[in-house]
């Protein structure tokens, strides 16, 4: 493969400050990949959907490949507005929490379809859940946003990564902040990117 794979979206591909001098994604993933081919990172830490726009105004004019990380920062963010509200029934919690994920599996489908258009294989990521300072709430509350996101990455025809199973042991994520992914993590998911721009066009569409 002589191309050129650019990574899109948050710190889960912008973790060079995560790993203390270690190794991170941009990093394993150039040594993965075939003699010829190139990666740059366009992702930012701290990213949500809406400024991945940014991130394509600085695309490389030869880009052959884009893999997509994004919405973890819209459900932390998203967290933080539902876990401080007022206890309510059940009923209306659901529904404040429908609300919000249909506002941002909108967003994020219309950020697919915008880099559907630019005509490049597309990889697109889950969000990871093995955080381990995640709670049990916490957990089931992103399974609807990554619910989403699944839907929507098999909706466009992109080939997804699910990182809910690609970083599974507690040591993939960073000591200095447990959300990003440790330089172990990183390794796992530049072997996924791997595996997945190698397997485009095959019928496979789930890289784990």
């Amino acid at each position: 493969m002589s191309g050129h794979v650019v990574l899109l979206g948050d710190s889960i591909f912008d973790n060079a400050s995560y790993v203390s001098g270690g190794m991170s994604v941009i990093d394993h993933l150039r040594r993965r990949l075939p003699s010829g081919g190139k990666a740059s990172l366009r992702a930012v830490d701290g990213a949500c959907v809406t400024n991945v726009y940014r991130q394509l105004e600085q695309l490389p004019a030869d880009t052959t490949h884009l893999v997509l990380s994004i919405g973890g920062n819209d459900a932390l963010f998203a967290a933080g507005d539902l876990f401080t509200e007022d206890p309510q029934s059940m009923a209306r919690s659901l529904e404040r929490v429908a609300q919000v994920v249909d506002r941002f599996a909108q967003e994020h489908r219309e950020l697919l379809l915008h880099l559907k258009q630019l005509e490049k294989p597309l990889v697109a990521c889950t969000v990871y859940d093995r955080i381990p300072s995640l709670s049990r709430e916490e957990r089931a509350g992103l399974s609807v946003f990554n619910d989403a996101i699944t839907r929507n990455i098999f909706r466009v025809g992109a080939t997804m990564i699910d990182l809910r199973l690609v970083c599974d042991d507690s040591r993939d994520y960073a000591e200095v902040s447990p959300i990003e992914p440790s330089s172990q993590g990183g390794e796992k998911i530049a072997r996924a990117i791997a595996d997945a721009i190698l397997q485009i066009g095959s019928p496979r569409r789930v890289i784990v």
